[in-house]
């Protein structure tokens, strides 16, 4: 049995090196992409591809070698030069251009999966944040004794026009805590909608305010 598997291990490797150096093998690939673009100007509505698949054929030993590097390989830089025109991915120059990063090897045609491009003018909003002072609950015979301090008390949100609009004009903070007696120091989530290419610069804020205890009136000595 040791002998049989050595030969057959033997035939399987020989028959492996001489497949390899054949030619006419086919293979997708997906190799890394980048897109170049005005990013202080421009936003895309749906996060870019960061792989492009690509059909190629050729040599064995060239096509396992990049089936395994392609990682490792300079991403194809693919230039966006008017962004609120480019409706899709010029697979032509695409295929032009991913022959240069494929030395040896026939590059056939771009799989077509998602090359559809969509970007919009980037737009800053600044939204106030306040709280939700009526629906504080406070122990009986306590108050707020000061002002109610939110840091930040400003916002920004940045990404595609459109999907700004999504966002209140407020943004309203609730203290979930109840029966408050001591003075209130708490970062708390604002809750606010996640939105697919817009950057919010805060998650949450910090709430503080200082509480006193109501005395009842001493009776005047007569």
């Amino acid at each position: 049995m040791k002998v049989f598997a050595v030969c057959f291990l033997a035939a399987a490797f020989f028959w492996l090196m001489t497949a390899l150096n054949k030619d006419g093998y086919s293979l997708r690939l997906d190799y890394p992409i980048h897109f170049d673009y005005d990013e202080t100007e421009f936003v895309p509505v749906e996060p870019l591809p960061k792989t492009v698949s690509v059909n190629v054929s050729g040599n064995g030993w060239n096509l396992l070698r990049k089936s395994w590097l392609s990682f490792a390989e300079r991403p194809l830089e693919y230039k966006v030069s008017n962004p609120l025109k480019a409706n899709f991915i010029n697979t032509i120059s695409l295929t032009d251009n991913l022959a240069e990063h494929f030395p040896g090897i026939q590059v056939n045609y771009v799989v077509a999966d998602t090359l559809e491009l969509d970007f919009e003018r980037k737009k800053t909003r600044i939204i106030p944040v306040r709280v939700d002072s009526s629906g504080i609950n406070m122990r009986q015979g306590y108050v707020i004794s000061s002002l109610i301090n939110v840091s930040p008390s400003l916002i920004s949100v940045e990404g595609p026009a459109s999907m700004l609009n999504t966002y209140p004009d407020t943004i309203v903070v609730r203290i979930p805590t109840r029966k408050i007696q001591n003075n209130y120091d708490e970062i708390l989530p604002l809750n606010i909608p996640k939105v697919q290419s817009v950057e919010v610069s805060h998650s949450n804020v910090l709430v503080s305010f200082e509480v006193a205890r109501i005395l009842r009136n001493i009776p005047a000595l007569q």
